[in-house]
């Protein structure tokens, strides 16, 4: 399978300078108070209700959006190895700043018509000024809007996203909220969590919904059956991001890089290319071998590999969590057990 070179989870660096810019005179101090409220906030299930002002904004873009963004550019990865796709429309709902819009604009350079759907009028307005700024005349056309009155009158695009939102729609309308995005999906649908129990049971209840209407999972799954994992296990990622000075004054944290933990499902309408096995954790390497827990049609393996196997170890060991992988080798299935 041709594999599509990964994207940098970095923020772009013309977000980056249009952030600097609209936060100039701006206390970082006061930046990081308010991004210490809307995590705790986050921690606790909350939403963007709690992002009245344009300082609120700046905290949760100077806190959040480069992991969020991170996980959207790992995302579109995955769906980018599996499918042969180049979309001219994209749809964002619940779009916050535009961060998955910018991801979406940096992974698939055939977008044209980049629309975004925003409810916190706050958000509407930062997005506005940051995407102004963009390299990306695509994102600089870009059109942001509040949410029509009924889920079901979003315009259909090519590729529709909705990240770090279906938390925030409340359990009786996810379905018809899902199934809204759905219709709007000419061609492909992305929808990201947190990477917590909470959010992968949102989306496990999307995956089984969108899979009865037609919908063919392009990832993280290289199957479209039940998802095989048993609580108190859950499918998510992580994706390691480096921190700017800002974000680390923003966050009160001295770490320079971060990991953000991540669910989600990507779903096409044409069946996507055939992955066999998707890594659902680090490989765990010991003197002697190389264990890597694999999610495949057949089930969760445990893909053992000795050192005596070489080129299959040096292999393995390089697998990365979250990545699409091929198992094919010569060694018997006496090396591989199942849970």
């Amino acid at each position: 399978m041709p594999a599509s070179r990964d994207l940098p989870p970095d923020l772009p660096r013309d977000l980056r300078a249009a952030l600097d810019k609209l936060a100039t005179g701006v206390s970082r101090k006061d930046l990081a108070g308010r991004a210490a409220a809307q995590s705790q906030n986050y921690r606790s299930g909350g939403g963007s209700h709690d992002i009245r002002s344009r300082d609120d904004t700046l905290a949760y873009a100077f806190a959040r959006m480069p992991a969020t963004y991170a996980a959207a550019i790992a995302v579109l990865n995955a769906l980018r190895g599996v499918c042969d796709f180049a979309p001219r429309s994209l749809l964002d709902v619940g779009a916050g700043p535009g961060t998955a819009a910018v991801a979406a604009a940096q992974a698939f350079p055939s977008l044209a018509d980049v629309r975004l759907v925003e409810a916190n009028a706050e958000m509407r307005a930062l997005g506005t000024a940051l995407l102004a700024q963009s390299d990306q005349p695509a994102l600089r056309a870009a059109s942001y809007n509040a949410p029509p009155a009924r889920h079901a009158d979003l315009r259909a695009a090519d590729l529709v996203t909705a990240s770090y939102v279906a938390g925030e729609i409340a359990p009786a309308e996810r379905a018809t909220f899902a199934r809204s995005l759905w219709a709007a999906s000419a061609q492909a649908l992305v929808v990201i969590e947190p990477g917590t129990p909470a959010g992968y049971e949102r989306l496990m209840a999307i995956r089984s919904l969108l899979i009865a209407e037609g919908a063919h999972l392009a990832a993280p799954c290289p199957h479209d059956r039940a998802c095989p994992l048993v609580a108190p296990d859950w499918c998510h990622f992580a994706q390691r991001l480096p921190r700017s000075r800002d974000h680390l004054q923003v966050k009160g944290v001295a770490v320079p890089f971060e990991d953000e933990k991540f669910s989600y499902v990507a779903l096409t309408r044409k069946p996507p290319r055939h992955i066999d096995a998707r890594v659902l954790a680090p490989p765990v390497v010991t003197k002697g071998a190389v264990t890597a827990k694999l999610c495949t049609a057949d089930g969760i393996v445990h893909d053992v590999a000795a050192r005596r196997d070489g080129a299959t170890y040096r292999r393995n060991k390089s697998w990365r969590w979250g990545e699409a992988v091929e198992r094919e080798d010569e060694r018997s299935g006496d090396d591989q057990s199942k849970n």
